[in-house]
């Protein structure tokens, strides 16, 4: 088989959820060709390769390339004044109350052009790719009115084409509230739902939205309100949770079906029971709790217990996690929070890729795509007030075209109507989980998933 390169006598850390730990394999060989991996595995499975180019590994490792899946890359200036202060013994909350913290970057970066923040944010980047960062969800929230948030999103998307790098957008509007609504936060929350979702979407600059739900930031209320307005818009959602307090925002994130809930040092168990149901990814952010000097420790255990995904990333900003190595990233993990090894590298790999939602590079190159339900019930206790639409509007804003499917079952099991309409359609491909409400996840994953498995005439994607 041709190919233009082979590295061959690898150690190769696969992160397979088949193998144990990180999926080790010993001896392997990876083969490439037009920049995609044809082959990844053990030398006495691999075909014979006739390669332009031969690497011996000599025994070095491999891993995946590392996806750091929450970082505020962009933003101007800096807040260096602001480590002395905390060390003098002002806290996060104080500092932001007196008009430093978020609020002095957004001064500083509303002052900056669009060309400024790509020039201050190439050298962060080149940093983390030097340690194998290969994709990074970069945040706005520097802005705060709609010509500083797309100034901020378009400059996140010109990194993209200035280096070899995978960027994901995410609007965070709801970072805090601006001078020109103080005393009004309402007023923003409706500035954010009414204009800025629905412009920032229709420019095609996000890929989602995010909020800060806590105390110095934004009530359980307001951030459904950004919820709504986002899933209405066809976007994906996130979460700044239950760093500061237990606002019940993982809760919030849960039910809304959001990618992932950050930070989570105050998350209680039924956050935790929720967010495992709803496939909701934990992002866990050791540099924001170093440099705040933080004593509360994420719920590590909890989240094991229930099954809740784990990812880490190095929330790179201007004050709070001023990092930008993901190796340092893991090793905080590992040091401070006493995740293993292989939670530390699938938590920047594997689980990374969830909290950004794994099935879209697929999807992306469909030709066609299909959403289906099966005895959907329309309201809120049910899946929505219509439901597909809200996946079917965020796969628009990606640019496919996808047509819902209701699918009345008749007296069929699930998977069994699901089948029908594969066949029906001629589909190649079916993906289960990744973006939905968790009322229909808590339904379709368990028997279902099962069945599929053992019975589905395609292949399936699944990401629980």
């Amino acid at each position: 088989m041709r190919c233009e390169r082979v590295w061959r006598n690898a150690r190769l850390a696969t992160l397979a959820a088949s193998r144990p730990g990180i999926g080790l394999i010993e001896n392997g060989i990876i083969a490439a060709n037009g920049g995609n991996i044809i082959f990844a595995g053990a030398a006495q499975d691999a075909p014979t390769f006739q390669a332009a180019e031969r690497i011996d590994c000599e025994g070095r490792w491999i891993t995946p390339g590392l996806i750091d899946c929450h970082t505020h890359l962009v933003y101007a200036g800096n807040r260096a004044a602001e480590f002395e202060q905390r060390l003098n013994g002002a806290t996060y909350e104080e500092i932001a109350r007196s008009g430093g913290g978020i609020s002095s970057t957004v001064r500083q970066t509303r002052a900056a052009t669009r060309q400024d923040l790509v020039n201050e944010a190439l050298p962060r980047l080149d940093a983390m790719m030097a340690e194998g960062v290969t994709t990074a969800e970069i945040k706005s929230g520097y802005g705060l009115r709609l010509d500083d948030e797309i100034k901020q999103l378009a400059a996140a998307r010109d990194l993209e084409g200035r280096r070899p790098v995978k960027i994901c957008t995410t609007f965070l509007g709801a970072h805090t509230l601006p001078p020109e609504f103080q005393g009004d936060p309402d007023g923003y929350i409706d500035e954010i739902c009414d204009v800025m979702i629905p412009r920032i979407a229709k420019a095609d600059l996000a890929d989602a939205v995010d909020v800060f739900c806590e105390t110095i930031g934004f009530s359980r209320a307001q951030s459904a309100r950004v919820f709504g307005a986002a899933r209405k818009a066809g976007l994906a959602v996130k979460m700044h949770a239950e760093q500061l307090s237990n606002s019940d925002g993982a809760m919030l994130a849960a039910e809304c079906g959001a990618l992932s809930a950050d930070h989570l040092e105050y998350l209680a168990e039924n956050g935790a029971a929720a967010m495992a149901a709803a496939g909701t990814v934990a992002v866990l952010l050791p540099g924001a709790f170093y440099f705040l000097r933080e004593t509360k420790l994420p719920p590590v255990d909890l989240l094991r217990s229930h099954g809740v995904k784990i990812a880490i990333a190095s929330d790179c900003n201007p004050g709070t996690s001023p990092l930008t190595s993901p190796l340092l990233v893991m090793n905080m993990a590992a040091t401070l929070f006493r995740l293993r090894v292989e939670e530390c590298l699938a938590g920047m790999t594997r689980e990374a890729a969830r909290a950004l939602s794994d099935a879209a590079p697929l999807i992306d190159h469909a030709k066609t795509v299909t959403v289906m339900t099966v005895d959907a019930k329309p309201g809120f206790e049910g899946h929505g007030q219509a439901p597909g639409m809200d996946v079917t509007a965020h796969l628009a804003r990606r640019g496919i075209k996808a047509q819902l499917s209701n699918i009345d079952g008749m007296g069929r099991s699930v998977e069994a109507a699901l089948l029908d309409e594969c066949r029906a359609i001629g589909a190649d491909l079916l993906v289960l989980g990744g973006y939905g409400h968790a009322r229909f996840q808590e339904r379709i994953f368990g028997g279902v998933t099962r069945a599929l498995c053992h019975n589905a005439p395609l292949p399936l994607f699944l990401s629980h």
